[in-house]
């Protein structure tokens, strides 16, 4: 299939079709998504969570986002790919973000970059855009800067935060962005959002009138098994999972654990031969050297 581009998300919401988007952290999943249509992939700092095991986005670094994002650019050929820029990537300077994008491009060839907040970001968010780079937005809930913000908690919930969200929005529209991804905030206030401005939104927690929804690949699958003892990580409200792969994979280890240690695995099917004069010659060898 032919590669989508920025442009096509833009021609989606101008046609009313939804737009469908999913995280994504090496090469066999990426062949996934692709395989199943998905319209784009965002390599995201969640991977500080999801595979790396830390208990926030802040752990996870620029060479680690980049080291993400390659893997996932040899498996995506149609979805386009969109790197999130890691906290400490944006926080410096114009010119470090600048470079920290660049590296984005040149190394993993991401279609775009994602930064989180407007306000004090602006600046940061046009720097990257007037180099050349598509940046997409991301407002209400940003993980990276949760602890300002009170926790992992809806954002945009009275009149006058709500406010402050369009007007956000707005001025990421202004700045260049091609999208932006609207985190946790009531339905109402990420509807006006998406009606406001010309460039799609990409929801996560944020209710069915977006343009696009994007969901975590590891929350989407269930692959939430956090223990031995069969705990499972908390779902947020707004995931739904399509499949429950963290117990199917349990099951599958233990079968696996059983067979090697009762014998089972691995059985004839799964052991290569030598031709019986080769074996002939190989033993009558052993044969020899045993006399020696």
């Amino acid at each position: 299939m032919m590669k989508l581009s920025l442009t096509d998300l833009t021609v989606l919401k101008q046609q009313h079709q939804r737009i469908t988007m999913v995280t994504a952290y090496d090469a066999p999943s990426a062949r996934f998504a692709d395989a199943a249509g998905i319209d784009a992939i965002l390599v995201g700092d969640s991977a500080a969570m999801t595979v790396f095991g830390y208990d926030q986005t802040k752990g996870i670094t620029l060479d680690d986002m980049l080291l993400l994002a390659r893997a996932v650019r040899r498996g995506a050929s149609r979805a386009l790919l969109i790197a999130d820029m890691p906290f400490g990537s944006v926080q410096v300077s114009d010119e470090v973000t600048v470079a920290n994008a660049v590296r984005f491009v040149k190394e993993a060839a991401v279609d775009a970059v994602k930064v989180e907040g407007a306000g004090p970001m602006l600046r940061r968010i046009g720097a990257v855009i007037d180099a050349g780079i598509p940046v997409v937005g991301h407002i209400g809930l940003t993980p990276q800067s949760a602890d300002q913000l009170g926790g992992y908690k809806p954002q945009g919930r009275t009149a006058a935060k709500a406010q402050r969200l369009l007007e956000d929005a707005g001025a990421l529209e202004r700045v260049g962005c091609v999208a932006i991804v609207l985190e946790a905030m009531p339905e109402p206030v990420a509807a006006q959002i998406t009606s406001a401005v010309t460039i799609p939104t990409i929801g996560i927690g944020a209710g069915a009138k977006c343009d696009g929804q994007v969901l975590v690949w590891h929350d989407l699958l269930g692959l939430g098994v956090t223990d031995g003892a069969g705990g499972r990580a908390r779902v947020p409200k707004f995931v739904k999972q399509y499949a429950d792969l963290g117990p199917q994979i349990v099951r599958a280890l233990e079968a696996y654990i059983a067979d090697v240690q009762a014998g089972r695995f691995p059985a004839t099917e799964h052991t290569y031969s030598m031709p019986d004069d080769e074996r002939e010659r190989f033993e009558a060898g052993l044969a020899a050297d045993r006399r020696r």
